[in-house]
């Protein structure tokens, strides 16, 4: 049980699951909860991050801070994901331990599991077989972030631990259509189209403005959404009859690659929970796999979320594009054992999601 007394420093509280750490804990009762904007503290300082640890008297980390993105945002920018990733956890951690910090959990990601390894993923399979390339940059990066959290504990007797999340939505995601990952962009791809079909043009034009903009190959297919249902659109002429191939929305891949997901506040729950445990209880590995022990067809999850959207159109499949790792379960066995296990459920996870997604666009 974690002293409520505890100076937590919760980096990285502005993201999807630093937020929810946050606002998990602070539902809790901690009320000595430390933060920090990247204009306060950028974490790629060393200097920056060092005369912070030894000025702020932390006791505890929670280190959600990292660079992520969906397949094309890794596929573009992979020395970006591999050196920021790298650099935060390496000054976070090391001068969380030179500060006298000897609590931290470190929060990785279920890609640090082989591409094709035996399912579900177990613990134990990191560093059996090759990464999934489209992300093996990003994946390096949160492999080195477990390791060095193992290497203090073993030499300095820390309590560093990670746990690796599979695949996370919720409240403060992220929708931006070029660096998403799949479950936001499929909540506005299908609300977008959803606008098309009845001609609200400028319900389009106003998520754009809060949301970020819409790539151009997007709109055509939203124009050709549109006029398939007698709407004529807006859009300059270059977009008229955009949708090549047939009216619908367009989706990478096959639709095949089976993908588990687990709201964040059940992740949030699962941090406190991990940094509760009593030291005899966690090995000396110290690590968690974080699910909810079921998944489901990339195909099968599009169709839950048009059907919670209200979106009754045709979804188009661009096999030209990677599906990824074709599954990745993890085995949370670890975790039930001990007594954690996750609440909420998917459809009603994507439900709550879709419902804050629609109030954040009317309040910005």
């Amino acid at each position: 049980m974690l002293s409520k007394n505890l100076r937590i420093f919760v980096a990285g509280h502005t993201g999807m699951v630093g937020s929810a750490v946050l606002r998990h804990f602070k539902q809790e009762g901690f009320e000595h909860l430390v933060t920090r904007t990247r204009q306060e503290l950028d974490l790629l300082d060393q200097q920056a991050v060092r005369v912070f640890f030894q000025t702020e008297a932390i006791d505890l980390v929670i280190l959600a801070a990292a660079k992520v993105g969906g397949i094309e945002a890794n596929r573009s920018f992979p020395a970006e994901f591999i050196y920021e990733n790298l650099a935060v956890t390496v000054n976070v951690v090391h001068e969380s331990f030179s500060a006298g910090v000897r609590q931290l959990l470190f929060l990785g990601s279920s890609c640090i599991y082989p591409k094709l390894g035996p399912q579900p993923l177990k613990e134990e399979h990191l560093l059996t077989g090759p990464l999934e390339p489209t992300n093996e940059p990003y994946a390096v990066a949160k492999i080195a972030g477990i390791k060095l959290c193992q290497a203090y504990n073993r030499q300095y007797s820390t309590r560093y631990l990670s746990v690796m999340p599979t695949n996370l939505y919720g409240p403060n995601d992220n929708y931006d259509l070029r660096t998403s990952h799949v479950l936001p962009a499929l909540i506005r791809k299908f609300h977008l189209a959803k606008l098309a079909q009845q001609g609200d043009w400028d319900g389009i034009a106003a998520d754009q403005q809060h949301w970020g903009a819409i790539p151009d190959d997007i709109l055509a297919g939203l124009a050709g959404i549109g006029e398939a249902a007698g709407h004529r659109s807006p859009f300059p002429g270059r977009f008229q009859n955009g949708a090549a191939g047939g009216a619908g929305v367009r989706l990478w891949g096959s639709g095949r690659p089976y993908r588990e997901f687990l709201h964040v506040d059940d992740m949030a729950d699962a941090c406190l929970f991990v940094m509760g445990l009593d030291a005899e209880v966690i090995g000396d590995q110290g690590l968690f796999n974080v699910g909810c022990g079921q998944d489901l067809r990339i195909g099968d999850l599009a169709t839950l979320v048009a059907d919670i959207v209200g979106f009754s159109g045709a979804v188009i499949w661009d096999r030209t594009q990677p599906d990824g790792t074709p599954r990745k379960r993890l085995d949370i066995s670890e975790l039930r054992r001990r007594g954690w296990s996750p609440k909420i459920a998917l459809e009603e996870g994507v439900r709550r999601t879709y419902t804050t997604y629609l109030a954040d666009t009317r309040r910005r």
